[in-house]
């Protein structure tokens, strides 16, 4: 080491902080809408709402999309992962739900509270 170098910077402990000017990574949007439509989608899935769960199936893989083609500058794909997976059980669950309607299962006829119709 000669006099005109500067000396080595101090070992940085913890969580690397950005650079100066650096942007911190932000959740994708799409990752972020896909998991509250599949939690959505979930919820009701008793009454055969799909659209949630489609919905939720299609952005958590738009999601990943994004994150994965953001070269770093967003994060979130877990979230997309998990949009995408409640979507596919929410689809699932909806389709079991009207087969067992459809099959007489789950019946729908409703008496009075004391027996009259």
């Amino acid at each position: 080491m000669s006099y005109n170098e500067p000396p080595p910077p101090p070992p940085q402990y913890g969580a690397p902080q950005p650079g100066y000017g650096a942007q911190p990574q932000k959740n994708s949007v799409m990752a972020i809408i896909g998991l509250v439509l599949g939690i959505i989608g979930v919820i009701p899935c008793f009454w055969g709402c799909f659209i949630f769960s489609i919905g939720g199936v299609i952005l958590g893989l738009l999601g990943k999309k994004d994150v994965r083609e953001s070269n770093g500058t967003k994060k979130g794909e877990n979230l997309a992962q998990w949009g995408f997976i409640l979507g596919l059980v929410g689809i699932a669950l909806g389709v079991i739900y009207w087969i067992l309607i459809g099959t007489g299962v789950i019946d729908f006829t409703y008496e009075g509270q004391f027996g009259d119709s």
